[in-house]
């Protein structure tokens, strides 16, 4: 399992060198630099694939406690920490931002980032979901803190965490001011909501948590030596050991994994940005290259005369198109991976280009046959002017078309390939044991990673 571990984290890092050398050698070739504005708009993106490799290596795996205002977050962290960092309070919205700090585990060799945030229903409603997805975004695991049955907003709260797709602990806080029988019903209540949109499959024990992070002051009653008796209050001592040992066996479990999916996930989102801003700043001149790639090939096929031949040269135009607006958007592409594009939009389109395929060939045999019995026939002049015409239209068409959907797949980014990120993701997708808290999110997500 340790192996496997490495292997995904090996995986994952190289395959985000992988592109941060792509795009560093369109640098220095000055792609970019040759178009200013183009090197701006992906500067952040290309700063995010640094950053995540940076914390790849570092092996730092990222917690973040979310939850309504009161709710005890702070005081969950500060209990894992096992002194108080985070400041807490009786009063309302004692967190304004996130902060972080550093934990690490007990036995555990991996570093922790705990991070701690406003409460979710203490801020206006965009500014908090902007850094709610933010911080969601970068976590690798997330604690949602609630301190009984869960309310409508922090129903919506949690459906709205779960859309970042990644692996959720419900901790249920405060357990020391209910009653054992109040705290099992209502632990049954959050098995079953706080599965969100998983209604019939519950949570597991390792996906909600009981736990008293800031027990409350209890009355105790003291007998002296001398037979007096008096009473004093005392805190009892945090109910955090089943959180921190959930933690720590999720950590030691699937902990390498969960942080190269993460970081693959993350990649996987810059370059889609990269690819997304470059298509919209060059859209004039993809839509000119098309065109001239449908000229050129509508025309070399209606004057050849040999059909095996325009049906090989036209797919060979297909391939070179592929390759002409990878270049043009400084999207690293080979040979093979144009083919695996030319090969998937062939399949997706519903046979159009087998369609054309075939009418290459069997218009491109009358041509061929007019061509062969031209002479000074007028009629054999006309059957290959109408071949050739009728010929050069459906090459013409099937050439727009292919450089049509050949943008909607590059506007994806760059995940083909033995290292993309959309490859590596669904290889650790498809290994991970079906007794970890990754698996049940690959099945609730139907690998949607």
């Amino acid at each position: 399992m340790r192996n496997l571990e490495e292997t995904h984290l090996n995986r994952a890092r190289a395959s985000l060198r992988q592109a941060l050398s792509w795009y560093g050698y369109l640098r220095k070739s000055g792609h970019l630099s040759s178009n200013p504005e183009l090197a701006g708009l992906v500067k952040p993106e290309l700063d995010a694939l640094n950053a995540t490799l940076n914390k790849l290596d570092s092996n730092l795996i990222k917690i973040a406690a979310f939850g309504l205002v009161s709710r005890g977050k702070s005081a969950v962290l500060n209990a894992l920490l096992g002194e108080k960092v985070l400041q807490t309070g009786p009063l309302n919205g004692v967190t304004q931002w996130p902060r972080s700090v550093r934990w690490q585990p007990p036995g555990g060799k991996i570093v922790v980032e705990l991070i701690d945030t406003p409460g979710l229903d203490e801020i206006a409603g965009e500014s908090r979901a902007q850094m709610a997805k933010e911080v969601a975004r970068q976590a690798d695991l997330i604690l949602f803190v609630v301190s009984g049955d869960i309310t409508r907003t922090e129903y919506q709260a949690l459906l709205d965490l779960r859309q970042a797709q990644k692996p959720l602990i419900l901790v249920f806080n405060k357990i020391d001011l209910y009653p054992d029988t109040d705290r099992a019903a209502i632990y049954q209540n959050l098995q079953q909501l706080g599965a969100g949109y998983r209604q019939a499959k519950p949570l597991l024990p390792d996906e909600i948590v009981m736990v008293a992070a800031e027990p409350a002051p209890m009355e105790v009653r003291v007998e002296w030596p001398d037979g007096r008796v008096s009473y004093e209050w005392e805190t009892p001592p945090p109910q955090i050991d089943e959180l921190q040992q959930t933690i720590l066996n999720i950590l030691n479990r699937e902990g390498r994994s969960l942080l190269a999916l993460n970081a693959l996930v993350q990649a996987r989102e810059a370059e889609a940005a990269i690819t997304q801003k470059t298509l919209h700043l060059r859209e004039q001149e993809a839509e000119a290259i098309i065109w001239q790639f449908t000229k050129y090939k509508a025309l070399a096929v209606a004057l050849n005369p040999i059909a095996f031949l325009d049906i090989i040269g036209g797919t060979f135009a297909d391939l070179a198109l592929i390759r002409a607006l990878a270049r043009l958007y400084g999207l690293p592409m080979t040979s093979y991976e144009a083919g695996k594009i030319f090969k998937t939009i062939l399949l997706s389109s519903g046979g159009l280009l087998l369609g054309e395929l075939g009418s290459s060939f069997v218009l491109g045999l009358g041509k061929s046959t007019a061509a062969i019995a031209f002479g000074d026939n007028p009629v054999n002049i006309t059957g290959f002017a109408g071949s050739a015409i009728a010929q050069a239209g459906i090459a013409g068409y099937g050439a727009y078309a292919v450089g049509k959907a050949a943008q909607v797949y590059l506007e994806k980014g760059c995940t083909w390939g033995q290292l993309g990120a959309s490859t590596v993701i669904q290889e650790i997708l498809s290994q991970v044991d079906q007794n970890t808290i990754l698996y049940r999110l690959q099945q609730e997500l139907g690998l949607k990673y």
